[in-house]
């Protein structure tokens, strides 16, 4: 049996990638914390966004293949072919917090780039990611017409609801992964069983070792917003964290709402919301404080995404 090192590597297409969260994910091969996540043998070839400084940011990081790009107004054609494709495609329009409008707006109609270089490039497996409020808008309707658009280009699909906490991430996170195969394939990648259910990581976990720090020797740590709570209610974002629980989830918010921290009377930083993320500490922000949060409120937890791309690693090993 060959070693992980020597093992052929899958190429890999992604679309929406932001600042690269899924992206880490199925690369491997970074520490987060104590831990050192094994490299996966996935090799990305490409890798598609519209925000010119989300891909700056996945450029410093992860490698020079991201490229801005609108994807609505790109023809598949012109991309490489890939063994694998995936994207977290815009979850605004789906998202509990935002507008909710669904398959009504052209964002909310984005996926259907994912199924146009499907059709063109035939990849042996897909992933896409999304909020889970998208399973619930108008009593499973929409949800629904995505998968059968999905499956129309000869593919079958699954959907697996996963609790990041249950996966390590100290953070109150759910997503639901699409999960696709060609449909001249047999079998599915197996939904990946929880490593940490009933012991959730806790925020003071993930970042009481940042209190005493205030300056760049960690990066990002210095960056966070001075703005106090609301005079009035109590929205999101102004909560306070507590200790020996995950966190709340880390928003992409552009207008100071992060929550605050669990001992210290101020916000949360930049990276102890990249810590909360499971983005390592060498990932470095490059921007204010508003489009760091932007992107990495955006992003997969890395850590979730490497759960994922294990079982997808194990199957592509399976159809070889």
């Amino acid at each position: 049996m060959l070693s992980q090192s020597m093992q052929p590597k899958n190429s890999v297409v992604s679309f929406f990638a932001g600042c690269g969260g899924l992206d880490l994910g199925f690369l491997g091969g970074f520490r987060y914390k104590d831990e050192r996540l094994r490299a996966l043998p996935f090799d990305i070839v490409a890798a598609y966004d519209f925000d010119e400084k989300c891909v700056e940011t996945y450029r410093a990081n992860i490698g020079r293949h991201a490229e801005k790009k609108d994807l609505a107004h790109t023809c598949s054609t012109s991309m490489p072919a890939a063994d694998l494709l995936i994207g977290g495609f815009p979850c605004q329009d789906f998202s509990s917090c935002g507008p909710q409008r669904g398959l009504s707006s052209q964002r909310g109609r984005l996926y259907e780039t994912l199924v146009n270089y499907m059709s063109t490039h035939r990849p042996k497996v897909v992933v896409a990611e999304n909020v889970p409020n998208l399973a619930r808008m108008s009593g499973g309707a929409v949800i629904d017409t995505i998968l059968e658009d999905l499956e129309t280009v000869g593919y079958r699909f699954e959907v697996w609801n996963l609790f990041a906490p249950d996966y390590g991430v100290p953070q109150s996170r759910t997503r639901l992964f699409f999960v696709g195969v060609r449909d001249d394939i047999e079998g599915m990648p197996v939904k990946p069983n929880p490593t940490h259910a009933g012991c959730h990581r806790s925020i003071d976990w993930a970042i009481r070792d940042l209190e005493p720090i205030s300056d760049e020797s960690v990066p990002n740590q210095s960056q966070y917003f001075k703005a106090s709570k609301a005079k009035k209610g109590n929205g999101q974002g102004d909560e306070t964290s507590k200790a020996g629980q995950p966190s709340y989830t880390v928003r992409a918010n552009a207008k100071s709402r992060v929550q605050f921290h669990y001992r210290l009377p101020r916000r949360l930083t930049v990276r102890e919301c990249a810590r909360l993320q499971t983005f390592p500490d060498n990932f470095v922000f490059p921007f204010s404080a508003t489009t760091n949060v932007m992107q990495i409120g955006n992003a997969v937890p890395p850590l979730l995404a490497h759960h994922v791309a294990k079982s997808v690693a194990a199957f592509m090993r399976r159809i070889r």
